[in-house]
């Protein structure tokens, strides 16, 4: 069995491709070895700055033999078929052909072996083939190459169970050798396998497995900062994009100058994270440290210090600028920036922003009562939510907006419910985001995302597929999320309609109802996507929504968590069984047109002790089960429903529904469509599956 190792040279591949990249040569090249016979035993990628490299274990030498087959004419055909045969199969006679006894008589076959290729003569072909497949975001060309790739190419190593297979891709043809770090050890290293081309490299300065890279930056940043009685803010996107720069990370920690300490945490974080990918320590307590890490790639002589001063020296014209942002932007009240929302389109066909502003405010005014808030707060902080888009600081950190509309809130003496709704009003952005709780928060949030769905819809511009260029999927998830998360009590249809009710010229009466339904249907989807990820059946949401008209969404999940305990227990499931056959048995009636099914039951009627009990039964449950569904007791109505199952069961024992005498059939009909309306009073049991 032979090894193959393949490294692809170039100059610095940007971090954020990097990863993707070596899934797709991963799977780009095992596909092909397994579609050619050759399939790997390991697979095994690694990429770095400069290098994309797999290497590939359990090769055969050579691809199977393969036999191939060519059915002839049957022995005696004319001499025409049979010469003509004899070309197509490549034969010179008969004699090389078999005859086999075929149902319908004897016939010629032909029948080649062709032998493997050698697995080095395949490798070629495949690599070649991978590289120029290889799906870069972004590629390029260099000098007169006519080749493009995400960066230029210096150098190939493809070797083959240590022999060197010619690959020529860009210019280059493989060799079994490589450089090390750039400067630390820039001559060539010639190498074998990938065991000797990893120990060599790390001679070399060049540390090639990611994961090696990632865990030394994380270990040793967080053992400089420990030692000064510090932590390094958690921040895992950094991590992965700066071990994508750095071949030998050399953690070092810096120091921000006292100066810029009283500009706001964020800012300072955004600014060494955006510009200079540095990580931020914080103290105890959780502030904001002086301290700062940087990860070279270098190993120097004077342990860092003249690389430490340099980045030091970086960093100040930067947080000079964000300081000045954050004096120059305090002159100016933030309420007193709103106007400058006018010019600045939100959406063509939804106008600026500061129209978009005005209907927040609108919306988050109506949504106050319903969820605690304040109403001139609300008002107020809706306002003042987008204000901070027209800021110097907002305008160079566009990640800092909301938060420092906030800091600016409180500078102006806003009230802490007005500034922390301004910061939080985005919230949440995705999954692991927490949601706002305050009220006033939750107010603004809602509006600013009810505002968005609702105008999208309104124009037409809705998610598709996997395109959703508004991020309307993600509002609706955070709606839902802040709804469920705080218990709000608030039906959406009522925010829907008062939402679309802004939009003058774009929405009439006629389809204002008909939009708000369809957001409602939307977020039925969502709301199943959001739960099929906690565990939840997305049939009973299915069952719960096909109520109609069922837009509390805390109401909405009591019926689903209810439903969802019923269908578990051994009584709830019978009875669903029991029920599906007493549905279709009442809908057979009702399409054949020949009974009454809707009408008082007589119980006299009813011809049958089994049938009076179970018309009794259905009676009480259907009583309790009314009683409990006003008071949104779910779960009790779903328990009295359950002790239907023995009486339902014994009916069908016992019981001839189609009874010859037609009074007692039409009894028994109208008894089972009973069960049936009053079972669909907690859910339409049709959407449950199995």
């Amino acid at each position: 069995m032979s090894e193959l190792l393949l490294e692809i040279f170039s100059e610095e591949i940007p971090a954020r491709m990097q990863k993707q990249a070596a899934a797709d040569l991963a799977r780009l090249v095992g596909d092909a070895l397994k579609s050619n016979g050759i399939e790997a035993k390991t697979l095994e990628t690694a990429v770095g700055p400069r290098r994309l490299v797999l290497a590939a274990t359990g090769l055969p030498e050579a691809q199977p033999d393969t036999t191939e087959e060519r059915k002839g004419p049957q022995v005696g055909a004319p001499d025409q078929a049979i010469q003509g045969f004899l070309k197509a199969a490549g034969l010179s006679s008969l004699d090389q052909a078999e005859k086999r006894d075929m149902p319908k008589g004897v016939f010629y076959f032909a029948v080649s072996k062709k032998p493997g290729r050698p697995t080095a003569d395949v490798v070629k072909d495949i690599v070649e083939t991978a590289m120029a497949q290889l799906p870069w975001p972004k590629s390029m060309r260099w000098a007169s190459n006519p080749t493009r790739w995400v960066r230029p190419l210096h150098g190939i190593i493809c070797v083959l169970d240590g022999k060197v297979v010619p690959v020529q891709f860009g210019g280059i043809t493989a060799a079994a050798t490589t450089r090390g770090h750039r400067f630390l050890a820039p001559g060539f290293i010639a190498v074998k396998n990938f065991a000797d081309y990893k120990v060599k490299l790390a001679k070399a300065y060049v540390l090639v497995d990611p994961a090696e890279r990632s865990a030394i930056i994380t270990s040793t940043l967080a053992k400089l900062a420990a030692a000064e009685g510090l932590t390094v803010k958690d921040d895992p996107g950094l991590v992965a994009e700066v071990t994508g720069l750095v071949e030998w990370p050399v953690p070092l920690l810096g120091t921000i100058d006292a100066q810029y300490m009283d500009v706001p945490a964020e800012v300072l974080t955004s600014a060494m994270r955006k510009h200079q990918k540095y990580f931020a320590l914080t103290t105890k307590d959780g502030k904001l440290s002086n301290r700062f890490g940087v990860v070279a790639n270098m190993a120097t002589a004077d342990k860092g210090k003249a690389i430490i001063a340099g980045n030091e020296k970086v960093l100040r014209p930067r947080l000079s600028d964000a300081k000045f942002f954050w004096d120059q932007d305090k002159k100016k009240s933030l309420e007193s920036r709103v106007p400058k929302l006018d010019e600045r389109v939100f959406q063509a066909k939804l106008g600026t922003v500061r129209a978009k502003v005005d209907r927040i405010v609108a919306l988050a005014a109506f949504l106050a009562k319903p969820v605690g808030a304040d109403v001139e707060a609300a008002r107020q902080a809706a306002l003042l939510c987008k204000a901070d888009l027209s800021t110097e600081m907002v305008g160079e950190f566009p990640d800092l907006q909301g938060i420092m509309g906030r800091y600016y809130a409180l500078h102006d003496n806003e009230t802490a419910d007005v500034a922390t709704a301004i910061a939080e009003h985005y919230s949440p952005l995705g999954p692991a985001d927490s949601c706002p709780s305050a009220p006033v928060s939750i107010a603004v949030s809602l509006a600013d995302k009810i505002d968005s769905l609702m105008g999208f819809f309104a124009i037409n511009e809705k998610p598709t597929g996997s395109k959703d260029p508004y991020a309307l999927r993600r509002a609706a998830l955070g709606i839902i999320r802040i709804i469920l998360e705080n218990k709000l009590r608030l039906p959406l249809l009522p925010a829907f309609e008062y939402a679309l009710g802004s939009y003058d010229g774009l929405v009439t009466d006629i389809n204002r109802e008909k939009i708000a339904i369809e957001v409602l249907d939307f977020f039925a989807d969502r709301l199943k996507a959001y739960l099929r990820d906690k565990g939840v059946r997305h049939d009973l949401v299915t069952a719960v929504f096909a109520l109609g008209n069922e837009d509390d969404l805390v109401r909405l999940m009591a019926r689903v968590e209810a439903l969802s305990d019923f269908v578990k227990s051994d009584d709830g499931a019978n009875l669903l069984a029991a029920q599906r056959r007493a549905t279709n048995i009442v809908r057979a009636e009702a399409k054949s047109g020949t009974t009454l099914l809707v009408g008082d039951i007589i119980t006299a009627d009813l011809g049958a002790p089994e049938a009076e009990a179970l018309y009794t039964a259905t009676m009480a449950v259907e009583a309790t089960a009314d009683a409990a569904l006003v008071t949104e007791d779910f779960s009790a109505a779903m328990g009295a429903l359950a002790t239907l199952r023995k009486p339902v069961d014994s009916f069908f024992d016992k019981v001839k529904v189609n009874a010859d005498d037609p009074a007692q059939r039409t009894a028994r009909l109208r008894l089972l469509a009973r069960i049936d309306r009053a079972i669909n009073k907690v859910a339409d049991f049709s959407k449950i599956e199995g």
